[in-house]
């Protein structure tokens, strides 16, 4: 009966989340430019951390926590392209046809896609930036204030699936990857290098971006008021998850409507 059930539960030909999620980790697995990208993401703030230790390139105001995660800000870069290319690499190859066939729903389809990316990116950052934080800790000297890693790691971790959430919508969006990637990496590293532009207006254009996000987390010297805004760390990170939410939203809406 078990049995019978679970077969009329999923018709033959088509998939639920839970197999769609099985999918598009075989997919995620199978492509060596995602894997490249999320290897690299993770690899990157260690070494990152060694480096600002060997240089000596700390600031006398920044913190232990805030240099060792010098390296971060790439690889939140490197987190939100990884989530255009996880749907902008299925249009490229023609196989968002086969996977629409087989899961003829498409909000299941990028839930799938979306819950993947989130868990993953979480997964991988949470010890990445940690790690980094030890070697810092470790290499730099006594002289610079520790900062407060905890729960900041737990914050600067989240805003790395947040960033790929992001890409992951501008690519459901846009379909094309170098537009999407283009686009993506805009949004992170345009507010920050126009906002002196904005005069007064500066920490408000700066202070939306992920990448302000992450800064204020970390604790960096870069994220003073007058420069990213007086908003805190968590707060900014609930910002820019709800515009991610925003955007996510319409995409789907877009991906319901037009064919593959």
């Amino acid at each position: 009966m078990t049995t019978r059930r679970r077969e009329r539960a999923v018709p033959e030909g088509r998939t639920g989340f839970r197999q769609a999620l099985a999918a598009e980790w075989v997919k995620f697995r199978s492509l060596r430019s995602t894997l490249w990208v999320a290897a690299v993401a993770t690899l990157l703030p260690a070494p990152g951390a060694a480096f600002v230790a060997a240089t000596e390139s700390l600031r006398p105001d920044d913190t232990v926590l805030g240099g060792s995660l010098t390296l971060a800000v790439p690889a939140l870069m490197l987190a939100a392209v990884l989530g255009a290319l996880v749907v902008c690499g299925e249009y490229g190859s023609g196989t968002m046809r086969a996977t629409v066939a087989a899961t003829p729903r498409r909000g299941t389809v990028l839930a799938a896609k979306a819950t993947l990316l989130a868990g993953l990116l979480y997964a991988l950052a949470l010890p990445s930036c940690a790690a980094a934080y030890l070697v810092g800790d470790a290499l730099l000297d006594d002289g610079y204030a520790q900062g407060d890693p905890l729960p900041a790691l737990l914050g600067v971790a989240a805003t790395f699936p947040v960033a790929g959430l992001f890409g992951l919508a501008l690519g459901t969006a846009i379909r094309h990857g170098a537009g999407a990637i283009t686009s993506v990496l805009a949004v992170l590293l345009l507010p920050e290098m126009l906002g002196p532009l904005f005069g007064p207006a500066e920490r408000w254009v700066a202070g939306v971006s992920p990448t302000a996000a992450l800064q204020k987390l970390t604790q960096s010297s870069d994220a003073a008021p007058e420069a990213l805004g007086s908003l805190g760390g968590w707060p900014s990170l609930l910002l820019v998850a709800g515009y991610t939410g925003l955007a996510l939203l319409g995409a789907a809406a877009l991906f319901q409507r037009r064919d593959v």
